[in-house]
């Protein structure tokens, strides 16, 4: 696990550059579309903020309408795609226990089938 800044973090260029697979964008976040040969499931994007915050551990009570926003960003998106009715999972590392492998602050947004008790060494890894 690198320590990465907004020089470097892979989320940021992303966000600055602003272009494929783009879902939503406004002055807080964007979310983007997983590339369909990293999909964990049919309906796979994340919701990031538009701001270098390196993870969880990073937020404060000031970050609460971020995280506000990163949540109803990520579920009407959810519904948007069809699997607000079946049900989707909504999930972020944080750490290296945590399998966090980028250091920027993202919310997995993953729906369309049916998903069990599974993590990420149960699947041979999923980056993030």
């Amino acid at each position: 696990m690198t320590d990465e800044s907004a020089d470097t973090c892979l989320i940021c260029a992303v966000a600055a550059s602003a272009t494929a697979n783009l879902l939503h964008e406004d002055d807080l976040v964007l979310a983007v579309d997983i590339p369909e040969a990293q999909k964990s499931g049919p309906v796979h994007f994340i919701v990031v903020p538009r701001r270098h915050v390196r993870d969880a551990l990073a937020l404060t009570e000031d970050d609460a309408p971020l995280i506000a926003r990163m949540f109803t960003t990520a579920t009407a998106l959810a519904r948007q795609a069809g699997v607000a009715e079946s049900g989707f999972r909504l999930l972020t590392n944080t750490g290296p226990d945590g399998n966090q492998t980028v250091m920027h602050l993202h919310l997995h947004c993953i729906g369309g089938r049916p998903l069990g008790p599974e993590t990420v060494w149960d699947r041979g890894g999923v980056e993030g």
